[in-house]
């Protein structure tokens, strides 16, 4: 599977929010979770949101809106939070 550059880091030689989500979904289509998780930790709940997002848009939840709207604001702390501690990271 070849992996396109991020043009964010290309540009500026700084990770972007998303950089090494790519690595994290290959790792994860080949069953090495733990890898998938170093790569991009915000991967799988993104992936189960987006998992309920389809199933609420197919069968209807009941609150599905409300719990899609908590699982958005979740998701959008851990990329946060994960960016920030890459950063303090690099350098």
């Amino acid at each position: 599977m070849r992996l396109t550059q991020c043009v964010i880091k290309s540009l500026t030689g700084i990770d972007c929010p998303g950089c090494g989500s790519q690595r994290a979904f290959s790792a994860l289509l080949h069953a090495d979770f733990i890898a998938s998780f170093k790569f991009y930790p915000p991967l799988i709940p993104l992936l189960i949101m987006f998992g309920f997002l389809a199933f609420h848009l197919l069968k209807g939840v009941n609150n599905g809106a409300r719990y899609l709207k908590y699982m958005f604001i979740a998701n959008a702390i851990i990329i946060v939070a994960n960016y920030i501690v890459k950063l303090m990271h690099a350098h």
